[in-house]
């Protein structure tokens, strides 16, 4: 008798490809037909649970999102309180990492996040998963500033936010062609002034 096939794992598996593909060849790259190929399945099989290459780009990015957040969920902010100097820009440096592309794990991730961001400039289905991943990295970064004493912490968050999507886009596109030091080196520049400076006050 064969093997009970277990629905969520196969539609992780349809997921899987999916991310593989938007990262190889962008959006224009995901369809239903190279999704079934990547991923083994006929395509009836991937149809079952994506009406098309907007759910499957939606399902990618929300992948790439939990990624994102599990690793975040091992550095709970509250491990930042307390902290000064350089154990303080040390620690903020390494939750702001874990969302930024500095190895091959988290280039991929960056790379399918910032495809949804730019369709949603254009394609409105995707607006509220790109506002809700801005509004959740947001609230991460604004209670670790929160956790470090930061005097203004939503003007900050702001501030790193913006960074951080600069600094993707700047990585893992040719229009700043940052190699991961010059990523690194950039923003411990940046929150380390925003640090000190918040000090000085």
């Amino acid at each position: 008798m064969p093997a009970r096939i277990d629905p969520e794992q196969r539609r992780g598996h349809v997921v899987e490809a999916a991310f593989r593909l938007v990262v190889a060849e962008g959006i224009d790259g995901l369809s239903l037909r190279k999704v079934a190929a990547e991923s083994g399945l006929n395509i009836g099989s991937v149809r079952h649970y994506f009406d098309g290459h907007e759910d499957l780009l939606a399902a990618a990015a929300e992948e790439a999102g939990d990624r994102m957040g599990r690793r975040l969920a091992r550095r709970p902010v509250e491990g930042l309180r307390g902290l000064t100097g350089a154990a303080a820009l040390d620690a903020l440096q390494a939750l702001v990492e874990e969302v930024l592309p500095v190895d091959d794990e988290r280039r991929a991730e960056s790379i399918v996040v910032l495809e949804l961001i730019l369709a949603a400039r254009t394609r409105p289905v995707f607006r509220p998963i790109s506002e809700r991943m801005a509004a959740d990295l947001g609230q991460v970064v604004l209670d670790a500033l929160a956790a470090l004493g930061v005097r203004d912490p939503e003007a900050g968050a702001a501030q790193i936010t913006a960074l951080i999507g600069g600094l993707t886009l700047d990585t893992v596109t040719p229009h700043g062609s940052l190699s991961v030091e010059q990523l690194r080196a950039t923003l411990r520049a940046h929150l380390g002034t925003l640090l000190s400076r918040d000090r000085e006050e």
